[in-house]
């Protein structure tokens, strides 16, 4: 191009180089000079042939252009061999950079840029193109600021230009390839404040390439809140070198106001001179599915799948942390271990899925009761867990355990029934009781057995004294595990007594520990660790051992019917051994009849109404083992449980005898069991008789057997062998007068009546004879012509003469015969009427033929009989 008005072509980017020096029109080489001065010693000259640069010089007015060797070598040329035209220059720029280099340069001539500089491609000697970056400048103007002169220079960029194709098609490659995963792809200019977004980045939140505008505010609008301060702390990260690249996971709002959760990843990929970001490239990718699924693991790790409470795991993480607040703040908390009371019972009875629904409702419940702060857990069963932080009084606390009671206790509706249940609940508190997690724990355990042993449906604070219960029973059990193998175990017996002849038929069996060191072991204290341990399912075999080898003994030498109790837990129940070492099979391996053997079972066990106990319970009546109902009327006692299942005993727990009273609550509640237990066909076996009185009481009540210190304490086999070879021992623990022989006259109008009186009395003693008149002058005419007569039985209500009259006569005639009234009425006029008259004792009808009996050896006696309607006052 010839002419300054000449246009060019060129493209690309803009680059000032400025000569330290401007060049001036003396040091200009001559027009038609196809080369430099050699001897210019200008520093602009100097500096840029010693960079390695290429230099030109043009005459804008001529048309000349002057090209340095190192521009000429550079394109390929011996020095000299181009022609010093501009031509030259223009002749050799690619065909598609012609245009913007044209652009570039009038831009600059026309002043609209500050410096003419471009990127081109100039032909080479050998054809091939080779990439530079030509930058110039205008060194002198006319009068009138027409431009004369330019000088630039020309540097070789060929080997950036390659490393930039390079880089191109590698970043092709890998956005290719990050597309393919299904990731979005971002590249951010800096400081332009321009963010690209690739078409599978803006699909993925719901929108097209056109709505999704490109700038970096687009998606960070977008971020959820409270992720965007640690996206944001991140990427600055990052930007400042501290970390190698950026990561970060955050939830985006989609096109559909949705919530999509995202791991980007970037990294800066250009920094200026001054190390401040200038680029950076990074990546989207969807992890809704992964975020999902961490959150159902979660839920699963941390929370109760059937209540949504939080789960053993995150109240131990809760508590720690609670702990460590309080240290901080010097507060308090407290932990409640709450335990349902009667939820086997539903669980068994109505179904898992009624027992689900209850702890379900509990579950909603105990949350209704606590503030938002504290914590509901449920640690298993039915057992949950209250942390109750920021406790500021005792008194909120106790409001508290009370309301988490009545709660509790109020019905739950489980399948249009109505079922009840308590709660048990233990206390601990934090700092007072401990300070450690599992210290907490195990006093809120303590403090939870504690309520349950006290009755259930109450709370119980812990103590030390629990603590040292706790340790008590946790030494228990490392003995345990000694006694049997060191033969520590032994076995004491306690007889039992028929109450209607005095005689010993049966003994139970009773377990004792002599340790070696602490001597007896009450079975109270080391029981239920046995049965905790599940050490009892041993233990109750080695005594059903010993039992079965007595049983040979006495059945020889004391009775062949006798028969020997013996405890058996629920836990040996619920752990079922091989057919070939079942109790049955092994006593008919001795010889022994299953009739041998009474096995006392508790009500408790009675409830666990499964297939287990069931089966238990009919192999043993089939193989005629006995089942006595232990501590019967403590528990649930239900008349359903002793109809279906197969029960042959009831034993009146000792709490009901140790309060007998003639008339007194107890002595009724006794005689209605007996009643009841009559009707079903059991018999009764009373515990913990220790007075002459309760013996007698039980008798009037019709009661079978008892057992008790009255009789005998539990002694060791050989010594109750010994106490039941004892001539007369009947007696002496049933004191009865000698009936053998004797006459005995009963008056009574009533024939059916009468009858049953007089089988009754032929079943106390073998040899006595008893006469019947049928009113009171019959009667007198009997006692008359039978001088043999040691007792009266009489009724008041007779014609043609009753029962008073007849009695103030027989008192004329024998002034110390005994007369027993035995009537219909319980008056206590009637009472006083017939005492007045000469009468030794009154027993209603109604009391029965067992009471009739013992009320009359209680007048052969010598004392008074009164009966229970005249109440404690007139004993």
């Amino acid at each position: 191009m010839d002419a300054p008005s000449g246009k060019v072509k060129n493209i690309t980017q803009h680059t000032t180089v400025t000569p330290p020096k401007p060049f001036s029109a003396d040091s200009a080489p001559a027009g038609g000079e196809d080369r430099f001065d050699e001897n210019d010693a200008s520093l602009w000259k100097l500096a840029l042939e010693g960079s390695g640069a290429g230099a030109w010089d043009w005459n804008l007015e001529t048309g000349d252009q002057v090209h340095s060797r190192r521009w000429q070598e550079m394109l390929g040329y011996e020095y000299g061999e181009i022609v010093a035209r501009n031509r030259s220059f223009v002749e050799r720029i690619h065909p598609e950079d012609r245009e913007r280099v044209e652009r570039s340069f009038n831009q600059y001539l026309e002043g609209k840029t500050a410096s003419y500089s471009t990127e081109l491609r100039l032909r080479c000697k050998d054809g091939t193109w080779k990439w530079i970056l030509t930058s110039g400048m205008v060194v002198r103007r006319s009068a009138d600021g027409k431009p004369l002169r330019m000088i630039g220079t020309h540097v070789d960029i060929q080997e950036r230009k390659e490393a930039e194709a390079l880089l191109q098609q590698s970043e092709e490659r890998w956005k290719l390839a990050m597309e393919s995963t299904g990731d979005g792809i971002w590249d951010w200019h800096i400081p332009e404040g321009r963010e690209f977004y690739s078409k599978r980045l803006v699909e993925m939140y719901g929108f097209t390439e056109k709505e999704l505008h490109q700038h970096p505010d687009a998606l960070d609008s977008r971020t959820h809140p409270d992720d965007l301060p640690q996206m944001l702390n991140d990427r600055q990260a990052h930007f400042d070198g501290l970390t190698p690249t950026y990561h970060n996971e955050h939830r985006v709002r989609c096109k559909d106001n949705t919530w999509k959760w995202v791991l980007t990843r970037g990294m800066v990929v250009s920094r200026d001179a001054e190390g401040r970001p200038r680029r950076m490239v990074g990546t989207h990718t969807d992890i809704s599915a992964r975020k999902q699924a961490e959150a159902l693991v979660r839920q699963q790790a941390y929370f109760d799948p059937l209540t949504g409470l939080p789960n053993r795991r995150m109240l131990r993480d809760r508590i720690e942390q609670e702990i460590k607040r309080n240290r901080r703040d010097g507060r308090k908390m407290a932990v409640l271990f709450i335990d349902l009371d009667h939820f086997k019972e539903v669980n068994d009875t109505m179904g898992h899925d009624a027992g689900d629904l209850l702890l379900m409702e509990a579950a909603r419940r105990l949350r209704a009761c606590v503030r938002e702060h504290d914590t509901v857990a449920r640690m298993g069963g039915d057992e949950f867990t209250l942390l109750i932080t920021e406790l500021e009084t005792d008194s909120h606390l106790e409001h508290l355990l009370q309301k988490l009671l009545h709660t509790l206790s109020s019905p739950f509706e489980l399948h249009r029934e109505r079922v009840f249940v308590s709660a048990s609940i233990g206390v601990t508190l934090c700092p007072d009781d401990g300070s450690e997690v599992e210290a907490l724990y195990k006093n809120a355990d303590q403090a939870m057995y504690e309520a349950k042993g006290a009755g259930r449906n109450r709370f119980s604070f812990f103590t030390p004294a629990l603590h040292e219960a706790a340790v008590q029973r946790a030494r228990i059990t490392n003995d345990l595990h000694d006694a049997l193998a060191q033969q520590q175990f032994e076995l004491h017996f306690q007889p039992i007594v028929d109450l209607s002849s005095g005689q010993v038929r049966k003994a139970e069996a009773l377990l004792r520990w002599r340790h070696p060191k602490r001597g007896m072991i009450s079975p109270a204290d080391f029981i239920p660790v046995a049965e905790a341990s599940e050490l009892i399912v041993e233990i109750g075999d080695w005594v059903f051992s010993e039992v079965s080898r007595q049983l040979l003994v006495w059945r020889n030498t004391l009775h062949p019917h006798f028969q020997i109790s013996m405890n058996s837990s629920p836990v040996q129940f619920r752990r079922r051994c091989p057919a070939e070492k079942s109790w049955v099979k092994r006593l008919e391996a001795m010889g022994l009849p299953g009739m041998s053997l009474v096995v006392e079972i508790t009500e408790g066990l009675l409830l666990e109404t499964n297939a287990s106990v069931s089966e238990q319970l009919l192999e043993w009546r089939d193989a005629g083992i006995q089942v006595a109902l232990d501590d019967f009327g403590t528990g649930y006692s239900s008349l359903a449980y002793l109809q279906q299942l197969d029960i042959d005993y009831i034993k009146i727990d000792k709490s009901f005898v140790q309060g007998l009273d003639p008339g007194g609550t107890q002595f009724i509640l006794c005689k209605a069991m007996v009643v009841m237990a009559h009707a079903l066909g059991l018999r009764v076996v009373a515990e913990g008789v220790e007075t002459s009185q309760q013996r007698d009481l039980l008798i009037e009540a019709g009661c079978d057997f008892a057992q008790g210190y009255f009789f005998s304490r539990p002694m060791p086999a050989d010594a109750l062998q010994t106490l039941l070879s004892t001539p007369q021992l009947s007696q002496q623990w049933i004191p009865t007068t000698t009936l053998h022989g004797m006459q005995l006259l009963v008056i009574d109008d009533h024939p059916i009546v009468r009858q049953g009186m007089v089988a009754a009395l032929r079943q106390l003693q073998a040899g006595i004879e008893v006469l019947e008149a049928s009113d009171g002058a019959h009667g007198l005419e009997l006692l008359e012509a039978n001088p043999r007569i040691k007792a009266v039985l009489i009724d008041l209500e007779m014609q043609p003469l009753g029962g008073i009259p007849t009695i103030r006569q027989i008192r004329q005639m024998q002034p110390a015969l005994p007369v027993l009234v035995v009537a219909g009425s319980e008056q206590p006029e009637d009472f006083h009427a017939a005492i007045q008259a000469g009468a030794n004792g009154y027993c209603p009808k109604s009391a029965g033929l067992r009471t009739m009996r013992h009320a009359l050896r209680q007048v052969l006696d010598g004392t008074l009989y009164v009966p229970t309607f005249m109440g404690p006052a007139s004993q």
